[in-house]
């Protein structure tokens, strides 16, 4: 069982930056493509970000692409989000993932409790 967890959510103000972290357990991290969604309220949940096991390879939704950068660190087990110029359209619970396979065109296996992320205009 791998277990997500993650952290840095909080309250900014519209055109700050914030820094997501995901840390995961267990040894299969580093074989994994991860990935990032978020879900507001009566919302469904949505693709932001993900990235191949290997780091080369990053994919964004339309609405964060080139203000949000994904990165791992698989010596640490990590994924991180930096979020630049927010706006206060992307308030929303942020949850990792992470998925079956190496990319990020499969199946999410585990998913973590989120963290919540509110941008004041």
């Amino acid at each position: 069982q791998v277990q997500l967890v993650e952290s840095g959510g909080g309250l900014v103000q519209a055109g700050d930056f914030l820094r997501l972290s995901c840390e995961a357990s267990g040894d299969s991290f580093s074989l994994r493509g991860m990935g990032w969604f978020r879900q507001t309220p009566g919302k469904e949940r949505e693709f932001v970000a993900a990235i191949s096991w290997n780091g080369f390879s990053t994919f964004y939704t339309d609405s964060v692409n080139g203000r949000f950068s994904i990165s791992r660190d698989n010596a640490k087990n990590t994924v991180s989000l930096y979020m630049s110029s927010l706006k206060p359209e992307d308030t929303a619970v942020y949850y990792c993932a992470q998925y079956y396979g190496q990319r990020y065109d499969g199946t999410v296996n585990y998913w973590g409790k989120g963290t919540l992320v509110i941008v004041s205009s």
